[in-house]
């Protein structure tokens, strides 16, 4: 279970990199998603994966003694995940007014000024 993720997590990042490297606004912003997904996946392996193991303690032991599932890496991905979507959404309605006035998604296009016509 976790090579599959320590896979999964290179191809995101890989993916995530050459998304952001393309000249493509919707790529880039693509890319950003993988490499934030890869991030999320890799705090979740970092933080131990403990199934069927809630971390709620009993009010009988003083002191934790078996494996638990650490929840501060899971409310950290959480808040990360709700953070990138609100980010997303707005890229993406900045994206299509950047589209609209450009009329094109290359990033070049952005940084060209218009040469009037003498």
């Amino acid at each position: 279970m976790e090579l599959l993720l320590i896979i999964l997590i290179g191809l995101l990042y890989g993916a995530g990199v050459y998304m952001i490297l393309r000249r493509s606004m919707v790529k880039l912003l693509l890319g950003i998603m993988f490499l934030g997904t890869g991030a999320n996946i890799l705090i979740f392996l970092l933080g131990g994966i403990t199934k069927g193991k809630p971390p709620v303690i009993d009010e009988s032991l003083k002191m934790f003694q078996d494996n638990y599932a650490d929840p501060i890496p899971q409310a950290l991905i959480l808040t990360a995940i709700v953070i990138s979507f609100a980010l997303t959404a707005f890229a993406i309605v900045l994206l299509k007014r950047v589209y609209a006035l450009v009329d094109s998604d290359d990033l070049d296009d952005l940084n060209t000024p218009e040469e009037e016509d003498i």
